[in-house]
C-alpha cells in the first residue's frame, strides 16, 4: 500500500505530514511514500531530499489523492480534498470531529475511513501518537520568544554600569503541555514566573520547573479529577470563575507577559482576562493568547492578529505558532503519523489492520466502514492523571502520648531479649569444660564493649555518617586498641598478626580522613 502526503492548502500553513526521515521509517512498516511536489519546500524539506529518502514525488494533489492509499495531511481537508477521498482510503490528519460534522458526512458518503490525530486519547501507550501535545509543546516554547519579540526589555534582570534592570514577571495561565512548556523557557531565559491552573495536582509540577503557583482559597475537592475530563481540565463553577478572575486581577498590575492557554478541545476558550485587566497592565506589557483559535482566553484577542491597546498593551492572538517553527513542528507531528501507522500496521507488511477494539485506533476513528464512530466510547484504561493524595491523619496528644509509650516499651522489649541472649550465651561458654578463667574475664569485657559500641554507633544520625563518623571507621579503632595490647606478646605468630591488623586499620581509618578532606573541598569555593 502507498501512503501519500499532500501540500496543505491553508495560508500561511508551511507544515508537512510527512519528512524524509518518517518516509524512511514508514518504508520500513512495508509502504510505497507519494508526495505533491513542493510539500515541504516551506518547512525546509526539498523534493530532491524526498527522492534520495525512496519516495516518489507527484506533480499534483489529485495525482497523490489517486495513487496514495492513505493520505496524512495537517490540517483538516478542505471540501475540495474530501471529495477527492474514494472507497477504502484512509485520511490520517487533525480533523476536529465535533466541529466537522458536514466533513465526516462527506467522508461518509465517500465510503472513506477518518483517522482524526487530535482525538487520539490521552492514555500512556498513547503519549507517541499525542499530535496535540506535540504541537502544544512548540507553541507554547514559540509564545514566550513572540512575547520576547515584543517586550522591550530583558527577561532577566540585570545590573550594568550604565544602570540596573529589573527581571521580567511572567504569568503563565494553564499549566498543560503548552503551559509548562511555556514557563520552562521563560525560567530558562531568566524571567520570574508565575502559574495558574484550575487543577491543583499540577502544583508540584509547576515548582519543580521553578515557577510560582498561584493558590486560590477554594476547595480542591470540588474540582473533578483530571482522569474524568480525557486528561484535561473540566470546566469550573461559577463561584470558581469568579475567585479565579478576582485574584487575576489583584496581580495583573504587577505582570510584564501574561502567556493564555487554557482551552478544551470542542469548547469555546473561557474568558480569563478581561478588559479591565488590560486596562491595569503597565504600558509596554505583552499577552500572548495560545486560545486565540477558539475565541481566546483574553477579552481584546483578535484572532491572527497583533493588537496594541490604548494604555500601550501588545495583545498577540497568531494561530499558527506550530508553523512558525515549521521544520520542528513537521519532524514531530510525521513521527506522531509514523507511530499511528505502527500501531495500524502490526506485521509490518505494508497492508493496514483497522483494529477497532483497539482502544487508541477507536478513539482516533471519526469514520469507519462507511459509518460516523464520533464520539468514541470511553477509553478502557484512565487517562494520566495525578491521584490526589490523603493528607495524613492529625494526631491528638494522647494519641501520639500512647504510641511514644508503644514504641518504647516495643524497643525495651526488645533489648532486654537481646541482653538475655547474650547472657544465655556467655553462660554457656563459660560452662565449657576447661575454659580458663582468664579467658571469661576478656571475652565478658569484648562482649560488653561491643554491645556499647554498637549502641554508640547506631544511634548517631544517618545524616552524621561520614567517613570519620562510619561504623567500619569505629571497627578499625577497637581493632587497633586490640592489636596495640598483643603486639608485645612473646609469641612470633601473634605479634605479626597484631601489625597487620593495626596497618590494615590505619588505612581504613587514614584513608576515611582523606575521603573526608575531598568531600569538604567539593563544597569550598576555590
Amino acid at each position: 500500500m502507498k501512503i501519500g502526503a499532500p501540500k496543505e492548502t491553508e495560508a500561511g500553513e508551511n507544515r508537512v505530514a510527512m519528512t524524509p526521515a518518517s518516509a524512511k521509517d514508514l518504508q520500513k512498516l512495508g509502504y510505497d511514500c507519494v508526495i505533491e511536489t513542493g510539500a515541504g519546500t516551506a518547512a525546509g524539506f526539498s523534493d530532491a531530499a524526498y527522492k534520495e529518502a525512496g519516495v516518489q514525488v507527484v506533480k499534483t494533489a489529485a495525482a497523490l489523492f489517486k495513487a496514495a492509499d492513505i493520505v496524512a495531511k495537517v490540517r483538516p481537508p478542505t471540501e475540495a480534498e474530501a471529495k477527492r477521498l474514494r472507497d477504502g482510503q484512509t485520511l490520517i490528519s487533525f480533523f476536529y470531529p465535533g466541529q466537522n460534522e458536514a466533513l465526516m458526512d462527506l467522508a461518509k458518503s465517500k465510503g472513506a475511513n477518518v483517522i482524526a490525530m487530535d482525538m487520539v486519547p490521552r492514555i500512556s501507550r498513547a503519549q507517541k501518537m499525542d499530535a496535540l501535545s506535540s504541537m502544544a509543546n512548540i507553541a507554547g516554547y514559540r509564545a514566550v520568544i513572540e512575547a520576547g519579540n515584543n517586550f522591550g526589555r530583558f527577561f532577566t534582570g540585570q545590573v550594568t554600569a550604565a544602570g540596573k534592570v529589573p527581571p521580567a514577571k511572567v504569568l503563565v495561565v494553564g499549566a498543560g503541555v503548552a503551559g509548562l512548556a511555556a514557563i520552562g523557557t521563560a525560567t530558562s531565559l531568566g524571567a520570574i514566573t508565575y502559574a495558574f491552573d484550575v487543577r491543583p495536582e499540577v502544583a508540584e509540577q509547576i515548582e519543580s520547573m521553578g515557577a510560582e503557583f498561584v493558590f486560590l482559597e477554594f476547595s480542591a475537592d470540588e474540582l473533578p479529577d483530571g482522569a474524568e475530563t480525557g486528561g484535561y481540565a473540566a470546566p469550573s463553577s461559577p463561584e470558581f470563575q469568579a475567585k479565579q478572575l478576582e485574584k487575576f486581577r489583584e496581580i495583573a498590575p504587577d505582570m510584564d507577559i501574561v502567556i493564555t492557554t487554557a482551552l478544551i478541545p470542542g469548547r469555546d476558550a473561557p474568558v480569563l482576562w478581561t478588559k479591565d485587566m488590560v486596562g491595569a497592565m503597565k504600558p509596554g506589557s505583552v499577552i500572548v493568547d495560545l486560545a486565540a483559535e477558539r475565541g481566546g482566553n483574553c477579552e481584546l484577542t483578535v484572532k491572527d492578529e497583533k493588537v496594541v491597546t490604548d494604555n500601550g498593551v501588545t495583545i498577540i492572538g497568531y494561530t499558527d505558532f506550530p508553523s512558525r517553527m515549521a521544520a520542528q513542528s513537521s519532524t514531530l507531528y510525521s513521527t506522531n503519523v509514523r507511530h499511528m501507522m505502527s500501531d495500524l500496521t502490526p506485521e509490518k507488511d505494508g497492508q493496514v489492520v483497522h483494529d477497532m477494539e483497539d482502544d487508541v485506533i477507536r478513539g482516533a476513528t471519526a469514520v469507519f466502514a462507511s459509518e460516523i464512530t464520533f464520539p468514541p466510547p470511553p477509553p478502557k484504561v484512565q487517562a494520566i492523571a495525578v491521584q490526589k493524595k490523603e493528607k495524613p491523619k492529625e494526631l491528638t496528644p494522647e494519641e501520639k502520648r500512647a504510641e511514644e509509650a508503644a514504641a518504647f516499651k516495643a524497643q525495651t522489649r526488645q533489648q532486654v531479649t537481646l541482653l538475655a541472649v547474650a547472657g544465655v550465651l556467655v553462660l554457656g561458654v563459660g560452662m565449657i569444660p576447661g575454659m580458663p578463667a582468664s579467658f571469661m574475664q576478656h571475652f565478658i569485657v569484648f562482649v560488653l564493649s561491643v554491645f556499647v559500641g554498637f549502641q554508640v554507633i547506631w544511634n548517631v544520625a544517618h545524616s552524621l555518617h561520614t567517613p570519620l563518623m562510619a561504623v567500619t571507621n569505629a571497627i578499625s579503632s577497637i581493632i587497633i586498641l586490640g592489636a596495640l595490647i598483643q603486639i608485645g606478646s612473646s609469641g612470633f605468630l601473634i605479634t605479626l598478626l597484631a601489625a597487620l591488623g593495626i596497618f590494615m586499620a590505619s588505612v581504613n581509618i587514614f584513608g576515611g580522613f582523606l575521603v573526608t578532606r575531598r568531600m569538604l573541598a567539593m563544597f569550598q569555593k576555590s
